[in-house]
């Protein structure tokens, strides 16, 4: 799925990158290039990153389904499972 959106959004800028003619001036068309495939592949995985995942869901004996969020790795760093306790 992420090359499909990738190769997209390369399609899209290739199109849209024919009117920056005036910006081209100060920079080789090289460096807008890459420059902007590098802002773009940054939104992209951005994007990627903000859509939640989930598990596989599972059935339980009463037919409910569970459909779990997968955790992140600064939220399972977070949480070491020690209580924290007041003396």
């Amino acid at each position: 799925m992420k090359r499909s959106l990738i190769s997209a959004a390369l399609a899209v800028f290739l199109m849209t990158g024919i009117s920056a003619n005036a910006m081209a001036e100060e920079k080789g068309a090289d460096e807008l290039a890459v420059e902007g495939l590098e802002k773009l592949i940054n939104a992209l995985s951005i994007f990627i990153d903000s859509i939640p995942q989930y598990e596989a869901p599972e059935i339980l004996e009463n037919g409910d389904i569970i459909m779990r969020r997968k955790k992140k790795e600064e939220e399972t760093e977070k949480d070491t499972g020690i209580e924290k306790t007041s003396t």
